[in-house]
């Protein structure tokens, strides 16, 4: 659940994550999130007041990172734009023809359509990022699933959502969702999303033990995250 607190004219929105610590720590990340890292035993009023006492130093830290982040135009979906996948950057062609299709050709993303309307080609580059995210995410949830074997999980249910601020979830039944938008980041990091959310599976929290599981599973996840926050912010 995201929490804010109000500082001056600004408004400072985090999450909270409770483990078994002594003290509290705040964390600000690449895509501008902020964590609080709370003791189990912590109040609502003990973080709301050391967000407050950090609260200069969270807006000087989200200013530096948003003074670095990549700026993503708006899309028009016309000619000659980029767009994502799997981490490469792609130039948008767009052909008049009878039948719909969606393309990629020679560093291209080629639609041909009858109609080249921006809204028509929005639509179906959206239908064909999901498609190919079907398909891809079911073949790394597989891979990923196997490294879990002496945890002896049963295989999730799944399922692909768009989500405003989440690339994935593990609902309290066990059901894992994918953000299907981290199709337009490289493998790997669709691989430590996946991972994260059967990580779940086994410490439903963010405990010292999530992130030793995590460790474990994917040795190299913040190098993931840190790539997926800064390309898909």
């Amino acid at each position: 659940m995201v929490k804010n607190t109000k500082y001056g004219n600004t408004d400072i929105d985090y999450t909270i994550q409770y483990a078994e610590r002594k003290t509290l720590s705040i964390e600000v990340y690449p895509n501008l999130n902020v964590n609080v890292i709370a003791p189990l035993d912590a109040s609502s009023e003990d973080i709301e007041q050391k967000i407050l006492k950090r609260a200069a130093w969270i807006v000087k830290q989200k200013s530096y990172f948003e003074s670095f982040l990549p700026r993503i135009p708006q899309r028009e979906y016309v000619a000659g734009e980029t767009h994502l996948y799997l981490g490469r950057r792609y130039v948008l062609k767009l052909r008049i023809a009878e039948n719909e299709s969606v393309k990629l050709k020679a560093g291209n993303i080629v639609i041909s359509a009858p109609d080249l309307n921006p809204n028509k080609m929005k639509l179906l580059l959206g239908a064909w990022y999901y498609r190919h995210a079907e398909r891809r995410f079911q073949i790394i949830m597989k891979d990923a699933f196997l490294r879990f074997n002496s945890q002896k999980l049963r295989f999730p249910e799944y399922e692909l959502k768009r989500m405003k601020n989440r690339w994935g979830s593990c609902t309290p039944s066990g059901k894992i969702i994918i953000n299907p938008e981290i199709i337009k980041a490289p493998s790997k990091c669709i691989e430590y999303v996946i991972i994260h959310e059967l990580c779940h599976l086994v410490h439903p929290n963010h405990s010292k033990a999530f992130f030793q599981l995590l460790e474990e599973k994917m040795p190299d996840w913040e190098k993931w995250k840190m790539k997926l926050e800064l390309m898909l912010a």
